[in-house]
């Protein structure tokens, strides 16, 4: 197989990806369950089909225990992403709420160049205050009539995701040097968020408002729960963890931004979600930041204070 053609299916792989994952928040919403819920048995669900692959694929793990712990870990970071997620696409829809997390592109770049010394060019600086305008505008708070049932906390929910996703995407890195197969390295990861998810939903909840975790099967809820886990978690993580770091940097900035604009499109041609005027712009402002941190924010390998 020539290098081009493997190029190509790669990027057929990584953009059939990206496609399941844009329907997460669809079919999250479809099982109507709270976010703690939703959160905990997308994961659970996940774990015996994982374990099976694992099991069936017996992929050579070259990792040592040290980076096992440290996928789990981030793992344990990704729970807490889930809930803050799940917690904005209830309160202001899955489009706006997609939109914002992905706004990870610039925490990941500025915390790299913090922790490794990845210095990043003047394109993500000059991205940071369009993003902090865009939340502004999509919190509703100069907004008469904004869409969301509480768009200042879907907002704070957006931005709990974005930094906890931050966290997992730069520990989950670290914790593949050595290029695990995709399978074990989702499997560890995801029983960890599972892990998370249920450490959160043991604690006293009552005063937070955030509602505490239901363990009652019930369909169809639980029926698009497992659709859910199969399509997204399973399938549609395992393709983009195999598929972006053998993707040249072009085509993986591609494959990262078509998964929030399908988002944005089911929500609108399927949920029939509207934002406002104000709501769209920021969206725009933020889309547009993504897309120069993504395309152009290339940072320096150098070493900090250098």
């Amino acid at each position: 197989m020539t290098a081009v053609t493997e190029d190509r299916r790669t990027m057929v792989i990584a953009l059939a990806g990206a496609t399941l994952i844009s329907f997460a928040p669809l079919l999250y919403i479809q099982s109507d369950t709270a976010p703690l819920t939703g959160a905990f048995f997308r994961m659970f669900y996940a774990l015996p089909m994982l374990v099976a692959l694992v099991w069936l694929l017996k992929r050579n793990d070259l990792r040592n225990r040290r980076d096992r712990m440290l996928a789990f870990g981030a793992g344990v970071l990704l729970a807490i992403d889930f809930l803050g997620y799940h917690s904005a696409i209830d309160f202001i829809g899955s489009g706006i709420a997609t939109m914002i997390g992905n706004s990870q592109v610039i925490i990941v770049t500025l915390a790299s160049w913090w922790l490794f010394g990845e210095r990043p060019n003047r394109y993500i600086l000059f991205a940071l205050p369009m993003v902090m305008l865009g939340l502004l505008l999509i919190s509703g708070i100069w907004d008469e009539n904004p869409y969301g049932s509480d768009p200042v906390k879907g907002v704070i929910g957006g931005v709990v995701a974005a930094i906890f996703y931050s966290s997992f995407l730069i520990l989950y890195r670290y914790s593949n040097r050595t290029q695990a197969p995709s399978v074990n390295l989702q499997l560890d990861a995801t029983a960890g968020a599972a892990s998370g998810i249920l450490l959160v939903g043991l604690l006293p909840l009552s005063s937070s408002g955030i509602e505490p975790l239901d363990f009652s099967i019930t369909f169809p809820g639980h029926g698009w729960l497992l659709i859910l886990a199969l399509s997204c978690q399973v399938i549609g993580w395992i393709a983009i963890t195999y598929a972006l770091p053998r993707l040249p940097a072009a085509h993986t900035s591609f494959a990262v931004l078509l998964q929030p604009i399908l988002t944005i499109l089911w929500g609108i041609l399927l949920l029939s979600e509207q934002p406002s005027t104000q709501q769209a712009l920021g969206m725009f402002l933020i889309f547009s930041a993504i897309i120069a941190v993504t395309l152009f924010g290339r940072a320096d390998n150098t070493e900090i204070g250098a």
